[in-house]
């Protein structure tokens, strides 16, 4: 038999995880889609386009986290989706900060 690592009940750790890194990862990609999604929010628009893009974007986060957050649990352990999860979010971070010092 193979050497199986079951998933470990960290309930606290991946919870947290979830709620901080699951939050900072879909921020930053809706960061992403916001700047340089179709006609991103460096183009000139009117006010009331400006206003749905915003709200819009608002409200992209909310499925993204939620969704980063129900699959924290299927990390081994706690640390592994902490890690993960903050170093996703880092990278995002990052092409955004690059991406937007480009254009």
């Amino acid at each position: 038999m193979k050497n199986y690592t079951p998933i470990q009940p960290d309930w606290l750790s991946k919870t947290l995880a979830g709620i901080i890194g699951g939050g900072l990862l879909s921020f930053s990609i809706v960061g992403l889609f916001a700047w340089f999604g179709p006609s991103g929010l460096a183009s000139s628009i009117s006010d009331t386009e400006l206003l749905w893009r915003t709200q819009f974007n608002m409200w992209l986060s909310v499925p993204i986290w939620l969704l980063a957050l129900s699959f924290t649990y299927m990390f081994r352990s706690g640390a592994r989706a902490w890690f993960c999860l903050l170093s996703v979010s880092a990278a995002c971070f990052a092409v955004l900060a690059i991406l937007r010092g480009v254009s």
